[in-house]
């Protein structure tokens, strides 16, 4: 039985972390925190985060799966290496110093961290990789959608994906254009990043590939929250008895 602990338990996220696990065989959530006190999710009680590192502590879940902001995800890392419990982190936007930090947990446990974790993003990114390398020069334009209460822009996935266009062409140094407004002829080697933000969207990235009097897209469209939070149990599984180290999604796929 792997034990989980869940941060954010009041949240969207949290609370699809909390019901998939609950209904997962093998799994059994051991504790559940949120920065507010908000009612039992799934029937499960939820208790104050600012009591975490002593809960680990007491409770010795197996992993802890977050996904909150980066600031709060940043001191339950620390509190999972003080602990030696294993982490999955969903949280994205960390700032260069965040993720230092969570380099040097994973000195102490395995952190698993990942902008996004459905199944077909893993898929799509590697036919991105595919795609880019076989038309290194064709223009590219990057167009994601979320629902309007995301915080940053572009989201973890875009900038992900943004990281494997660059690396399948060999271009460290491509020009991300955000936007674009007046005079704006493209240039060559950019890449168009366009972020959207409206409604209840779960998550939409396009990838166009436009060139030689044709055009290629590839995207993706996630219809509910349930596939990031079965994703991430999935991670979870496979990371408990992995040694201290940073992994991502494709390592557990």
């Amino acid at each position: 039985m792997i034990e989980v602990a869940v941060t954010g338990a009041g949240g969207h996220m949290g609370r699809e972390v909390i019901a998939a696990a609950t209904d997962r065989d093998g799994m059994a959530v051991t504790l559940a925190v949120n920065r507010t006190s908000v009612d039992p999710v799934a029937g499960h009680e939820v208790e104050d985060e600012g009591e975490l590192p002593a809960l680990l502590a007491a409770r010795e879940p197996d992993v802890l799966v977050d996904f909150t902001l980066p600031d709060p995800s940043t001191r339950y890392v620390e509190a999972c290496a003080d602990a030696g419990v294993a982490a999955v982190v969903g949280t994205t936007g960390f700032s260069e110093s965040q993720l230092s930090v969570l380099t040097g947990a994973a000195e102490s446990v395995p952190v698993l961290r990942a902008a996004n974790f459905a199944r077909g993003v893993a898929a799509l990114r590697r036919a991105i990789r595919e795609a880019v390398a076989a038309v290194p020069s064709y223009d590219v334009e990057l167009t994601e959608t979320h629902h309007n209460r995301k915080r940053d822009a572009p989201s973890g996935t875009a900038l992900t994906i943004l990281d494997d266009v660059e690396g399948a062409r060999d271009d460290a140094d491509a020009d991300r254009v955000h936007g674009r407004e007046g005079e704006q002829p493209r240039e060559d080697g950019e890449i168009g990043v366009h972020a959207r933000r409206a409604g209840d969207v779960t998550g939409e990235h396009e990838l166009l590939l436009a060139g030689n009097h044709e055009v290629l897209t590839l995207t993706h469209r996630a219809e509910s929250r349930g596939v990031f939070a079965e994703g991430a149990l999935d991670a979870a599984e496979w990371v408990v008895g992995h040694s201290a180290g940073e992994y991502d999604f494709e390592d557990a796929l």
